[in-house]
């Protein structure tokens, strides 16, 4: 995201440090979840990258890790996913969510802003971590939109990269108090 809360990947600094922090990122996660417009941004691009590799490795690796992650896509639109390891959910079922996080297994990853809101707006999302990109747009699509409730986050560690973007991980307080 910008400084200014803003998603958009076209302003982002993709480096191949940032690409190697998204790739530990995948490592450390079975399960990725996705809403319909960022599930077909992602799939209209990085199988491409897995059958004709680009030679930047860091950028290779993620095409890999993420052609193989488990994906779970909520759409009410899509009528299928072609995506490899690419599962379609209708809606956001709270139980099923939960049922999913007990599970034994890595981490799950929600990747779409609408997504982490609605999540988010459930009670769902344990540590929050933001890249925020040394850039201000001034507009766009916020990444926190429609978030209407008080969430107290405490800051848990950041990570600084050589292009200026910083890696916030934040824990839900909530969370951890109930754990």
């Amino acid at each position: 995201m910008t400084l200014d809360g803003f998603c958009d990947h076209t302003a982002m600094t993709a480096d191949e440090e940032i690409h190697q922090h998204f790739n530990d990122l995948l490592r450390s996660a079975d399960t990725l979840l996705y809403g319909r417009t960022t599930y077909q941004l992602m799939e209209s691009y990085w199988p491409s990258v897995v059958k004709k590799p680009t030679g930047n490795k860091p950028m290779d690796e993620f095409a890999v890790l993420i052609d193989n992650i488990s994906k779970i896509v909520f759409s009410g639109t899509l009528k299928e996913v072609d995506w490899k390891n690419s599962t379609l959910k209708k809606d956001i079922n709270k139980d099923e969510i939960l049922e999913l996080k007990q599970q034994a297994g890595k981490n799950i990853l929600a990747g779409s802003p609408g997504l982490i809101v609605a999540l988010a707006r459930l009670d769902l999302i344990d540590e929050y971590q933001p890249v925020v990109q040394p850039i201000i747009l001034g507009s766009g699509l916020p990444l926190f939109k429609n978030i209407r409730d008080r969430i107290d986050l405490t800051l848990i560690k950041t990570k600084t990269f050589g292009c200026g973007a910083v890696a916030l991980y934040y824990e839900n307080i909530k969370k951890r108090v109930n754990s």
